[in-house]
């Protein structure tokens, strides 16, 4: 029987790197993080994504509650909304105030730095809240004083890479050193390789230990290791106990591609994830502290500074949390149902038209408080759909004026029933069919176009399955 190729192409949807980052940005947004450094950043693909401002103010944005002298607590509303989630089925959106990227790469920093850089951003795009962007040079085993008591720490696909010396360094200076409040990692899974060829046959297309520690086949030749599935989770366990975390290990990264022999359960996902979590007990910190001073950080004081490559500052803008009045918010509302020609619009479709988001200080939440007290309106919160996708009604339709061109064809029709005994140039009605019918409206009927610059799907673009190999 034909065993078939030895070297089997594997196929991923969404890509693999980008189910990795996808899983990093569930997991900020689902904690509500802020501030986080990027280990090992290299060309900076995760920062330049965080680097893409949200549509509008966080629960927690010191614009919130910034107040215009001229206006009073009712011309203030967004304070109101201070740490409420409008619709629990919803994902947050990330609100990042400070972000910082370290690499040994000095090439590959100098991408980094112009794709975070302000310059690269896209201006269709308003930023309501500020961002400082941080680029360090330098190597793990280094301490920077800045990274200390960070709110997250990222590092994906980074501890395979490194050597014994610094694999040593890596929990005690990232869950030791810096100890942040939650430390994200994701490291390629041995156990998954299995995938790449059938069983009891080597993976030709993969890269032997370098070490010669042992016969394992790795998929990519700058490893230095890869962990099996219980292998990682050992080590997890045995950091997190050492450093006071708690921590859960999983798996993403699963082929479209059934394996022949049955193994897809067995094998699990391709790249390995871990969450640890910092406990703030008594017990918790005090282990930490004494375990810091006694094992590790004597000898990485000695080490070269990390040296900082660029700081990039993203402002928000002027009128952010500084709202204006109700009634001038009120009247553009309506100028849009009108101009739209719709009695009901989306939330989304009103923020992102004209100037409302504008008038609204960047508060989302103002937006909503408005459609609810103005009686002329009507709020419909969806189940299970995020507060974009709610919608607003205008009581009554728009109410639309006639057009020109109506009014002059009406003009005509009186002239032809005075003079209904002179023969008219033109058949009886030609007048009436010159405008094609519903033409002039269908615009109107076609909605394909609304809020189709509004990503739905996670903003990655997917298009075809990635074949996969050594990734």
């Amino acid at each position: 029987m034909n065993a078939g190729p030895t070297d089997l192409k594997l196929s991923f949807f969404p890509p693999l790197h980008q189910q990795r980052r996808m899983w990093v940005l569930d997991t900020l947004r689902r904690e509500g993080v802020s501030e986080i450094v990027d280990i090992g950043c290299g060309e900076g693909e995760l920062l330049t994504t965080l680097c893409q401002p949200a549509p509008w103010l966080g629960p927690r944005s010191q614009y919130r509650r910034n107040r215009s002298s001229t206006q009073n607590a009712d011309d203030c509303l967004a304070s109101m909304f201070d740490d409420v989630l409008l619709n629990d089925s919803e994902t947050r959106d990330l609100h990042p105030t400070r972000i910082a990227g370290l690499d040994i790469d000095a090439r590959a920093l100098q991408y980094a730095v112009e794709d975070t850089s302000p310059l690269s951003a896209n201006p269709q795009y308003t930023r309501w809240e500020p961002l400082q962007v941080n680029l360090w040079h330098g190597s793990l085993d280094s301490i920077n004083p800045t990274f200390v008591d960070v709110e997250c720490i990222v590092a994906t696909e980074v501890i395979e890479h490194l050597t014994d010396d610094l694999v040593q360094h890596f929990a005690p200076v990232l869950l030791g050193v810096y100890h942040p409040r939650i430390f994200l990692m994701t490291t390629p899974s041995y156990t998954f390789n299995a995938r790449f060829s059938p069983p009891g046959v080597r993976d030709p297309m993969g890269h032997a230990d370098p070490t010669g520690r042992t016969d394992r086949v790795f998929r990519h030749a700058d490893h230095k290791f890869e962990w099996t599935a219980g292998e990682f989770t050992n080590w997890c366990a045995t950091v997190s106990k050492e450093w006071g975390y708690t921590v859960e290990v999983g798996s993403v990264g699963y082929p479209l591609d059934k394996d022949p022999w049955g193994r897809d359960k067995q094998a699990g996902g391709a790249s390995q994830v871990a969450e640890f979590k910092r406990m703030d007990d008594t017990n918790s910190k005090r282990k930490r502290e004494r375990r810091i001073r006694t094992l590790h950080a004597a000898q990485l004081e000695k080490k070269d500074p990390h040296r900082l490559v660029v700081t990039h500052h993203f402002t928000a803008h002027p009128q952010a949390g500084c709202p204006h009045q109700l009634e001038e918010i009120s009247a553009a509302f309506i100028r849009t149902f009108e101009s739209w020609g719709e009695s009901v619009l989306r939330v989304e479709d009103l923020w992102f038209s004209g100037d409302i988001a504008v008038l609204c200080g960047g508060s989302v939440e103002l937006l909503i408080e408005m459609a609810e007290r103005d009686s002329r309106l009507h709020l419909q919160r969806i189940a299970g759909q995020r507060k974009g996708n709610w919608t607003i009604e205008l009581q009554g339709g728009v109410q639309r004026p006639k057009d020109d061109w109506s009014a002059a064809r009406i003009s005509q029709q009186e002239e032809v029933s005075m003079e209904e005994d002179q023969e008219h140039p033109l058949d009886s009605g030609a007048g009436m069919t010159a405008w094609p019918n519903g033409e002039g409206d269908a615009w109107r009927e076609d909605e394909s176009w609304a809020g189709s610059c509004i990503d739905e799907g996670g903003g990655w673009g997917w298009a075809t399955p990635e074949p996969i190999h050594n990734y």
